[in-house]
């Protein structure tokens, strides 16, 4: 097998480095082809290996549709080849929403005419490659950074679809020339714990690294790893033949719930890639069953990782888990100083270097440890996130965040197919927990309970609106609307202290956040828990992760951060609660304060008048209470008997700030307002909501 490395992109000759990746794409494109070709004839490109994904001939076409995407999009390219093939290949690798897989809407084409396809694609890219201004370094920003996302997607599906046909049955596979797997076989060794000592495990890398990367591997993320102890080897097929033996796959109590329900339903008795032939064992390769080698590691999906450590753990009487990414971090930098694709030959079982399958688990050591990369992927007690920085590339900007739904884990290290970016340290691919690759596992023993860094993107679109209304930019020219009101506010202290404020009807907390500038201390406090939650997630991590519809099923994706708002040394003046604004609970905890913003809440409560007439008891002498509403009452939680105004009173009408005046002047004085402010809700890209608000500010008499 040709051994190919990555590409550096931040040093080199102009005309060296052209040649480099015209080089490494048209050996993509040729190991991709050469893969499929495993398969026994044209129609077995057509039969669905796993339900839950297209047949193979989507593959095929997917990889060479991606380029011709992601260039237009790039506006590298300004014609497209076959624009049905490249909406018909575009989308269906995972489980989402948005992938269908129903083969009565496809008419596939024949793979004659996906092959021409290709070699248009291949002639295409290949001209590019050979005109386009190439200027050093490559980076994130570079046009040619869209040349290597195509490469190295196409490696990665070089390595998802050499696990489908895994699955296919064997009669419609057959071997090809150069793949050649092991032929080391044998009874495997005791497997036993050895320390791995406590340090600190640093993720993430700039936007100048000199490896392409994929944009959840951008960022920071700094951990400090506890002392734990590591197996010395991957589990092997005999290792975990002790947990099938011992009814593994009928024990309940070693599952997680998850893990249970598909084990009910997919009714496994022993890993996916195992035969059983009247007690006589056999592993089904890419293309053909050899008999047990009990010494290559186990392959199996996490649940059924995850089954067998609480076995063991029970079994042992230890605490017996899998590593989470960080304690893999550990143990990696312990062991493996150098990174593809600085290998003068790779130290373990990787990057198509050694073989074509897997490898007895006691070939490759690395110091007192065995496999710690290559051989197989190995599962993470880690469901993937974001590290801090994280960022969308703009022409891919559905790569990772569709993952961080806590439902894909981690896999870390490798396997033998994994080439190109998979075979970097810096990698970060995850998968769903049912999910099989060429991924097995290595326990450890530690005492220390998993921390999940799991930092969802916010997707419920109402809270997503209130976090784009509160913590994004100006909107057709109207500015941060909870930031100008809190601005006004300090304004209309005019004098007075500062101590304490209460931000009634908070939201998602911009108005809190920035009244904490001028005052020593804010709360903020809304009914709404699932939108208040979103300025205590600021202050609770630093940054909050939402998404914005901009057109159909089309997404952008967002962060704000403490430190780019300026917050990041507020964190001890604010705070945020739950509570009815109508029953503050915790009355003797809620006063004192100097000044009270209250935030389009009139409208939306069931007893707005109690509410006024009992707030001058939170607030201090000469406090401000300052409201700020759209008058718009919200039939459906304020019965109309309840509404301040707009209405008709002795056959005139009665307008809300009239009844503001009726019901606070016995304790306050009305001294500034009415005032209108503008706001903009955005829904999607092309549709906003436009408001004018009423301001009006209330000195407490007595």
């Amino acid at each position: 097998m040709d051994v190919t490395r990555t590409i550096i992109l931040n040093r080199g000759d102009v005309s060296q480095k052209r040649r480099e990746i015209q080089d490494y794409f048209h050996a993509t494109f040729d190991i991709d082809e050469k893969l499929m070709k495993h398969l026994a004839d044209d129609n077995t490109f057509y039969l669905r290996a796993d339900p839950l994904r297209h047949p193979l001939i989507f593959y095929f076409g997917h990889t060479a549709v991606f380029y011709i995407n992601k260039l237009i999009l790039a506006e590298s390219l300004k014609e497209r080849i076959h624009p049905e093939y490249e909406s018909m290949f575009a989308v269906g690798v995972d489980e989402m929403s948005w992938d269908d897989l129903n083969e009565s809407h496809y008419d596939w084409p024949s793979v004659r005419e996906v092959q021409d396809y290709r070699n248009q694609v291949r002639q295409v890219v290949d001209t590019l490659i050979q005109t386009m201004n190439l200027e050093m370094p490559i980076n994130w920003s570079n046009p040619w950074w869209i040349i290597m996302m195509g490469i190295e997607h196409a490696r990665i599906h070089l390595e998802t679809s050499s696990v489908l046909i895994r699955q296919l049955p064997l009669e419609r596979v057959r071997p090809v020339a150069g793949w050649q797997i092991c032929e080391k076989g044998g009874p495997s060794p005791q497997n036993n714990l050895l320390e791995v000592e406590a340090g600190q495990a640093t993720l993430g890398k700039n936007r100048e690294h000199r490896l392409y990367g994929w944009d959840n591997e951008f960022g920071t993320h700094v951990a400090e790893v506890s002392r734990f102890l590591a197996s010395k080897y991957l589990v092997s097929n005999q290792e975990y033949l002790e947990f099938v033996e011992d009814g593994g796959y009928k024990t309940e109590r070693w599952w997680t719930e998850e893990g249970w329900n598909w084990r009910l339903y997919k009714q496994p008795e022993y890993p996916l890639f195992w035969r059983n032939y009247g007690n006589q064992w056999h592993l089904r390769t890419v293309a053909s069953e050899i008999a047990m080698p009990w010494n290559w590691p186990v392959e199996v999906n996490y649940l059924e990782a995850k089954a067998f450590c609480n076995w063991k753990s029970e079994k042992d009487g230890l605490p017996i888990r899998l590593p989470t990414e960080d304690e893999w971090y550990r143990l990696r930098d312990l062991h493996v100083l150098n990174d593809q694709p600085d290998w003068l030959q790779a130290p373990g079982n990787i990057n198509l270097e050694h073989y074509c399958s897997s490898c007895p688990i006691d070939q490759f050591a690395f110091g007192e440890f065995y496999d710690i990369i290559g051989n197989v992927w190995q599962w993470t007690e880690t469901p993937i996130y974001p590290l801090d920085g994280f960022k969308t590339h703009p022409v891919y900007d559905d790569f990772s965040t569709p993952t961080f739904d806590n439902k894909h884990n981690l896999i870390k290290g490798g396997s033998w197919i994994s080439t190109g970016n998979e075979a970097t340290r810096d990698s970060r691919y995850a998968f769903r927990r049912h999910f099989y690759q060429h991924a097995g596992l290595r326990y450890i023993q530690s005492d220390k309970s998993v921390e999940m860094m799991h930092v969802p993107y916010e997707c419920e679109p109402e809270v997503c609106q209130a976090c784009e209304l509160h913590y994004g930019n100006e909107i057709l020219g109207v500015s941060n609307f909870p930031a100008a009101i809190a601005q006004t506010c300090v304004e209309l202290m005019n004098g007075r202290p500062k101590r304490r404020a209460l931000d009634l009807g908070c939201s998602a907390g911009r108005a809190t956040w920035e009244l904490a500038k001028s005052f020593e201390q804010v709360t903020g406090i809304d009914l709404t828990a699932r939108i208040m939650r979103v300025g205590d997630d600021m202050k609770r991590d630093g940054r909050i992760r939402y998404r914005m519809a901009e057109e159909g099923e089309l997404e952008s994706y967002h962060e704000r951060t403490l430190e780019e708002l300026g917050y990041e040394d507020l964190i001890d003046k604010v705070e945020f609660w739950q509570n009815d604004p109508c029953n503050l609970k915790q009355k003797a905890l809620f006063n004192d304060y100097d000044l009270v913003l209250v935030q389009d809440l009139l409208i939306r409560l069931y007893d707005p008048e109690r509410f006024l007439r009992e707030i001058h008891f939170q607030m201090t002498e000469r406090a401000l209470l300052v409201i700020v509403t759209s008058n718009q009452w919200a039939t459906e939680s304020v019965p109309k008997n309840k509404w301040l105004g707009g209405y008709r009173k002795d056959g005139d009408p009665y307008r809300t700030h009239e009844g503001l005046k009726d019901i606070l002047s016995d304790r306050f004085e009305l001294i500034d307002g009415p005032r209108e402010y503008p706001r903009v809700i955005r829904i999607n890209s092309q549709r906003f909501t436009y408001e004018r608000l009423e301001l009006t500010a209330w000195e407490k008499l007595y």
